[in-house]
């Protein structure tokens, strides 16, 4: 994939793939399944070497900003007693 697509280029929400979760575009790798990879300290470099060659590390960094906007635009509920 091109370097210079924004990550909202790249992450695509299809109803008809994994159930419409989130994916890097042109594939059928859900976002989540990346997540879980760097979550485990997996350098982004192995993750293309040794789980996903046909990505590339703007795909990786892709996932982890569309995490990081989901998370910056949730909603918070204080509940006070």
């Amino acid at each position: 994939m091109q370097d210079k697509k924004s990550y909202r280029e790249r992450i695509v929400i299809d109803p008809s793939v994994h159930f419409g979760k989130p994916c890097i575009g042109n594939t059928r790798i859900p976002v989540e399944d990346i997540l879980e990879l760097i979550q485990e300290g997996i350098p982004f470099q192995e993750i293309i070497d040794k789980y996903y060659p046909d990505l590339g590390i703007e795909d990786i960094k892709a996932c982890a900003k569309y995490a990081a906007d989901l998370v910056r635009s949730e909603e918070i509920h204080i509940r006070t007693v």
